[in-house]
């Protein structure tokens, strides 16, 4: 470490690179003999503190040859170099720290440092630097007997502002004093803002990376992190549940994902900056990061980055997100594109927001009640609150008749509002008392309008229970029993305890990556600027990335019992996209018995695995089109 204090321009920090560069402790004194030497000749009065770390004598025999040098010896005709000058020589006893670790991080002493194929170079002094990444190897037996050999990379990137400095900030002067002359040269070394903490999955034995697939992979929220796609559907190891995905006695216990994607693709596993133990650097707003536009720079700045480091842009590329996660990735594929000519093979949306319209029960928008019909008939279905000539049928014939009803005479009846007839108005009323299980005459209470706050506590009042949100599956006992008063969600309950323990012990035990910090599997983000007019709405970004991209493939994964992303919301945004015929085959949906994680339970998790071998079939061998024939 080295500090001066001159009142003259010393070129400093090119002596410094003058050492870096010979890689001798002489040399590096000769180097910098000249600078001090002339500033001595200019300036009749310098102050020098030089100060060094004890355990290394450059410092000492940079002083020496200075004062023996020829330079010295030329100024003794005209200036003493000791009568002009106070020389202060401190020598002091510096912590073997790593530079800019911060004081909660801590790096086991069995953990490999990892150093990327592009790492950037250690920050000068007052520059933070997160700590390396810590990379780690395993093994996992996959069903049928195939062994995979794959590396965990578990750490932070770190997030800059790159962009150009104004005329203000550079008069300023009050960051530039901190930097070296070559840094602040340097157009990379931005201003840092955030670490992004990631975990990522790399297979063993690739000989070339442009025939191995990348997946970046995110949940939802706003605010959350990516813990329940990494530890309940997709990584190589997950939270052990019932096979109907409910929550064990605790502790919490991990095991093999036997439907782990990692067979098929390289896995990449966000969490946003404010989730998991991602955060902005000390002095930075966190709210600078809220927001729809803010997050695609954020989280697509990370996926450049990352892709770049570890040399894989010549790879196959594919988004995964969860929930508000299938927003941000809608939001991505026009983003990467336009920002970074990044085009990316596949999009898998798991429970699929594009539209918030769809989801917002409020007064003057009826455009979710018909959306929700065929959930609420799949809930009471599967809790058996239906009329025995429904019950009797398969789910989705139940399915069936509930769609076309919502999309045809329930959505013409609410499109009247109340110049609907007495009698219009009872048929509806019996109708959807048909399909939800409720009593008739309190629909027609409610103007044949059941939201879903209302929905969760009124189909088993009767057995003072609620069902889930994100899981209509999933019982509750009720806080305020024959209320409207919003409980708990007992499907929300089923998994957050279980993931957030089994996630703290596994990245520590087995990445061995260790901090003082708390794992936010759900931050507080508000407030959160979705739009800037009242719903944002990302399907017309994924219709224009689509037509730009004719070989991006969709993928819509959805859940019959999800009540917090409707399945037929989803399929009627897409409809609504009014995609070219040429193009739109390049959207598939599948659906699956589960709500809205819909991995927890086994057989929807084994299915979600096996639609992926035809997803990624699809995605990685598209046939060449033709834009020129005439």
């Amino acid at each position: 470490m080295l500090r001066m204090f001159v009142g003259a321009d010393i070129d400093l920090f090119h002596c410094v690179d003058a050492r870096r560069a010979m890689g001798r402790e002489k040399a590096f004194g000769s180097a910098l003999a000249p600078s001090l030497t002339s500033a001595l000749t200019t300036v009749p009065e310098v102050v020098i503190v030089l100060a060094a770390d004890p355990r290394s004598g450059w410092i000492v025999n940079m002083a020496t040859e200075l004062v023996s040098s020829p330079e010295s010896a030329s100024l003794k005709g005209s200036i003493s170099m000791f009568d002009s000058a106070r020389f202060l020589l401190l020598s002091t006893l510096v912590a073997s720290i790593s530079v800019g670790a911060p004081m909660d991080v801590k790096q086991p002493a069995d953990a490999v440092k990892e150093k990327p194929a592009a790492q950037e170079e250690k920050g000068e002094k007052g520059e933070y630097q997160p700590p390396p990444p810590v990379v780690t190897e395993h093994t996992i037996t996959l069903p049928g007997g195939k062994i995979l050999n794959y590396k965990a990379i578990t750490g932070y990137l770190l997030i800059r502002d790159i962009k150009p400095e104004t005329q203000s900030g550079r008069d300023s002067g009050k960051e530039s004093a901190k930097e070296s002359v070559q840094d602040q040269l340097d157009p990379s070394k931005g201003k840092p803002m955030a670490q992004i903490f990631f975990v990522a999955y790399i297979v063993d034995g690739v000989d070339d990376a442009g025939t191995r697939p990348v997946t970046f992979a995110f949940n939802g929220g706003p605010g959350s992190a990516s813990v329940w796609l990494h530890m309940g559907g997709i990584g190589p190891r997950r939270v052990v549940l019932s096979d109907r995905g409910e929550a064990l006695p605790p502790p919490a216990k991990i095991t093999d994902n036997e439907s782990t994607w990692l067979e098929r693709t390289d896995l990449v596993f966000i969490d946003p900056v404010s989730t998991g133990f991602s955060r902005p650097v000390r002095g930075e707003d966190p709210k600078q990061f809220y927001g729809y536009k803010q997050d695609l720079a954020s989280v697509g700045d990370f996926i450049r980055i990352w892709t770049t480091r570890y040399s894989r842009w010549s790879s196959p590329k594919i988004l995964a997100g969860e929930s508000y996660g299938t927003t941000r990735a809608a939001g991505l594929s026009e983003y990467l594109q336009d920002r970074y000519g990044m085009y990316v093979n596949g999009i898998v949306l798991i429970s699929s927001v594009l539209n918030f319209q769809t989801l917002e029960f409020e007064p003057g928008n009826d455009v979710p009640y018909p959306l929700y019909l065929p959930t609420y008939a799949a809930t009471a279905w599967y809790h058996k609150r239906l009329p025995p000539d429904l019950q009797k049928l398969p789910l989705r014939e139940v399915l069936s008749q509930t769609e076309a009803f919502s999309s045809a005479e329930y959505l013409l009846t609410l499109a009247r509002g109340d110049a609907v007839s007495q009698s219009d108005s009872d048929r509806v009323a019996n109708q959807l008392s048909r399909f939800t299980g409720l009593d008739a005459s309190y629909i027609k209470q409610e103007n044949l309008r059941e939201p879903i706050e209302r929905f969760t506590n009124d189909l088993l009042k009767g057995q003072n229970r609620s069902v889930g949100r994100y899981d209509s599956r999933f019982t509750g006992i009720r806080l305020h029993p024959g209320t409207d008063t919003v409980d708990f969600d007992p499907s929300d309950e089923a998994v957050n305890g279980p993931f957030t323990a089994a996630f703290n012990d596994y990245v520590r035990r087995e990445l061995k990556f260790e901090t003082d910090l708390p794992y936010e599997t759900i931050a507080e983000v508000n407030p959160w600027n979705l739009a800037e007019n009242k719903y944002l709405d990302v399907a017309s970004s994924l219709k224009e990335a689509m037509s730009r991209n004719p070989y991006l493939k969709i993928w819509v994964c959805c859940g019959y019992y999800d009540l917090a992303t409707p399945y037929f919301a989803a399929q009627s945004v897409v409809r609504g996209m009014n995609l070219d015929p040429a193009i739109r085959d390049n959207i598939q949906f599948t659906f699956y018995e589960s709500g809205h994680m819909l991995y927890i339970e086994r057989g929807a998790r084994e299915k979600l695995n096996d639609d992926l071998d035809r997803f990624l079939t699809g995605a990685l061998s598209a046939k060449p089109v033709s834009n020129t024939e005439r």
